[in-house]
């Protein structure tokens, strides 16, 4: 494997002003006195990194939105049909099963059940599908129902099972069945809804220089990702403080997390994009293991379909796992591999030969794929790694807005910021000081400060996968 090293030092070290000390300066004596020529001088600073910045990955995905409050809340619908796990015991003298320890089918988490007497059910134990009669319901309790099956006298006499005593349940209702002359349907389900929420963080920034720095002249023609540029040095460290900036506040939305019990220096976190799909949405630890398989994105469909089955998601990932995607695609004829295709971008024969892919389909979702700087930047997760990459929905998601009282859509991922008529806090700067143009006090410095107050909302996270390694 090849392996590389990355040089630090250079033949000089440059001042923030124009003057002569010990590493600034090149000294011709250090190979003699005999050397003939004096060395080339280039005016312009070398942007060896490119463009820096790491930024835009939200930009990208959704929209920024004012928030008049210091809390925003939203609902989330629950699942239309009432599914559950559980465990089935005993049987009563007339064919009945009591199920108990009931969980929620996505968490694992044990709920009060919603299944009511005189509904139908298709269960599973040890791999035995059959149907069964719901015989005890909510109306008796809602931690424990009984179930009577329809193709035997108990579900011990069901072919395949031969004692259903402590074994795991999974069921779900498909419709119920009543006698003639009963009653009605008794008790009513309510729609269940999930309500979440978080809060906005506030970041800050600073810079300053003092009065006689900002008169200095460098050697040398700076420029930067914020368009400063000039000679003038504190030109350059103020323009990359903002973008720098900038750029925390996009970090900030991406790895953000909620402080665990109360905290203890006055600030509470917030929710995350990571943290926000580790805790409601799809974690893989073996996507992108170093070899390029089909099975790992149909097993990924797999999951999707059990969740919103949106067929329009981008993958933003690393380059080792771009590049995975590409030599799994470039391995796949694309007229008669079973329903993978690279229609997504409209692309010829021609372009299906080429190898940086740009979208898929497959058993009826597209995925779009791109790099996310942010984890290959050495400076940034490209050094510290844990995380692969992340899969985001596309489109939006209709959502029950506190505020408006009403459903709402809004892209799945968004920004909320502070902002009110007297103040808006999406992203402040001002400047104090008696140098640069400011006037607000007698310091013969020039201060630049930045502040913003914003947290992201991640809505229908179980949309959502995070790639970790």
């Amino acid at each position: 494997m090849a392996t590389f090293t990355v040089g630090t030092g250079g033949i000089v070290q440059p001042n923030a002003q124009k003057m002569t000390t010990l590493n600034s300066y090149i000294d011709i004596r250090t190979s003699g006195w005999a050397q003939q020529y004096l060395p080339e001088l280039y005016e312009s600073e070398v942007e060896k990194y490119g463009d820096r910045s790491i930024s835009g990955f939200i930009k990208m995905l959704g929209a920024e939105m004012p928030m008049a409050s210091d809390q925003v809340i939203w609902s989330e619908q629950g699942r239309l049909h009432l599914a559950y796990n559980g465990e089935v015991n005993g049987t009563a003298a007339s064919g009945e099963h009591l199920v108990d320890t009931i969980t929620d089918i996505d968490s694992g988490s044990s709920v009060a059940h919603a299944v009511r007497k005189g509904a139908t059910i298709v269960a599973v134990v040890n791999n035995v599908v059959f149907k069964a009669l719901v015989t005890e319901g909510i109306e008796t309790s809602t931690s424990q129902l009984k179930i009577k099956p329809y193709g035997a006298a108990t579900i011990d006499a069901l072919s395949g099972i031969t004692n259903a005593d402590d074994q795991a349940i999974k069921f779900f209702v498909y419709g119920s069945e009543f006698g003639k002359g009963t009653g009605k349907m008794e008790e009513s389900i309510e729609p269940k809804f999930l309500s979440l929420s978080n809060q906005p963080m506030i970041i800050k920034d600073h810079f300053e220089i003092n009065g006689s720095d900002t008169a200095q002249i460098g050697w040398v023609e700076v420029s930067g990702e914020n368009g400063q540029n000039g000679y003038l040095w504190y030109l350059k460290s103020q323009g990359d403080t903002t973008k720098r900036f900038e750029d925390y506040l996009e970090m900030v939305v991406v790895e953000a997390e909620k402080a665990a019990g109360t905290s203890t220096v006055g600030v509470a976190g917030s929710e995350g994009l990571l943290s926000a799909i580790g805790s409601r949405g799809l974690v893989s630890n073996d996507m992108f293991d170093g070899t390029p398989d089909l099975t790992d994105f149909d097993n990924l469909i797999t999951q999707l379909d059990s969740q919103g089955a949106i067929s329009e998601n981008m993958l933003f990932i690393n380059r080792a796992a771009n590049l995975q995607v590409d030599d799994l695609l470039a391995a796949v004829n694309p007229h008669i591999s079973g329903g993978l295709n690279f229609g997504a971008f409209n692309n010829s024969e021609d372009m299906a030969l080429n190898l940086g892919f740009n979208g898929f389909r497959r058993g009826g979702y597209e995925f779009y794929k791109t790099d996310w700087k942010y984890l290959n930047d050495k400076s940034t997760r490209g050094n510290i790694g844990g995380l692969k990459g992340v899969l985001v929905p596309a489109g939006t998601s209709s959502v029950y807005d506190q505020s408006l009282g009403k459903n709402v859509r809004r892209p799945f991922l968004h920004v909320r910021y502070r902002a009110s008529e007297a103040d808006d806090r999406k992203l402040k700067t001002w400047i104090t000081g008696s140098v640069g143009g400011a006037t607000s006090s007698d310091l013969d410095k020039m201060e630049v400060h930045y502040l913003s107050e914003r947290c992201l909302v991640v809505q229908a996270a179980n949309n959502f996968v995070r790639f970790d390694d």
